[in-house]
């Protein structure tokens, strides 16, 4: 099953509490109610067993990062006053949302966005469940910053959103920098922005920062934090962004 038709069936997440199980409890209604009906036998069952456990846990941290990012999306995309269908439509090749699942995603995202829960009440939940995996963050970011641009446009209130978000997720301003350089579109961003360097950095501190973003963004890595597949085209682009950048320092410096 898709991490799309686990968020609207309720699989791992009906568990989760805050304002994102509130959010999937009113969109699966029946879904969540049947699977807590079920309760102790299938809770028990499921819960033996170290093994059993961590996939539970797994679960429920992916569907966690799916339906923040809808949420948040959602919230995002009527900071500028409108949602537009470009923003929504943002959603599809982005994210690989199956055409069936579509509808789903679609009820998630309209109840979202009516939703009185502020945007710092989910962003705040899907930090607290990722406190030592930054990488998973920042690309719940990067997401939002594609949703925010694929109107063509950059409202000033999308990037008011968007940096409130980055504080939230505890990032400083140059890490935010470097996160939204990093997902422009190819050949756009200075390339030490992406690399979060100073010009004036020495060599081995530009080879160091490099292999540091190499090794935290690598889609392996992020996948065993709770990334779900679905999104890994995302954290591949940032890793094609990374090297490019890399690249394109040490052509400029002559190095081999």
């Amino acid at each position: 099953m898709s991490i799309w038709g686990k968020v609207i069936g309720g699989v791992a997440g009906f568990a989760m509490g805050g304002p994102l199980g509130a959010l999937l409890g009113a969109v699966a209604g029946h879904a969540v109610d049947r699977m807590k009906r079920q309760g102790a036998a299938g809770a028990a069952a499921w819960h033996h067993g170290a093994a059993a456990a961590e996939l539970r846990r797994a679960e429920e941290r992916q569907v966690a990062f799916t339906l923040a990012v809808i949420a948040l999306g959602a919230k995002m995309a009527k900071a500028d006053g409108r949602v537009t269908r470009d923003e929504v439509d943002a959603f599809k090749p982005l994210f690989r949302i199956p055409a069936d699942e579509m509808p789903n995603v679609a009820r998630i995202f309209d109840r979202a966005k009516a939703s009185t829960a502020g945007f710092e009440l989910y962003a705040a939940q899907v930090a607290a469940m990722f406190p030592h995996e930054p990488a998973v963050l920042e690309e719940l970011l990067g997401g939002l910053y594609h949703i925010a641009r694929a109107d063509g446009e950059m409202h000033q209130a999308e990037w008011d959103f968007l940096r409130r978000v980055s504080d939230i997720f505890g990032f400083d301003r140059h890490t935010f920098e470097r996160i939204t350089a990093s997902h422009q579109p190819p050949g756009s961003a200075d390339p030490y922005d992406v690399l979060g360097v100073d010009p004036s950095a020495t060599d081995a501190d530009v080879k160091s920062a490099y292999r540091k973003l190499i090794h935290e963004n690598h889609p392996d890595k992020l996948m065993a934090q709770g990334l779900p597949q679905e999104f890994i085209d995302l954290a591949n682009e940032k890793m094609a962004a990374i090297n490019a950048a890399y690249d394109a320092v040490k052509k400029q410096r002559g190095l081999a």
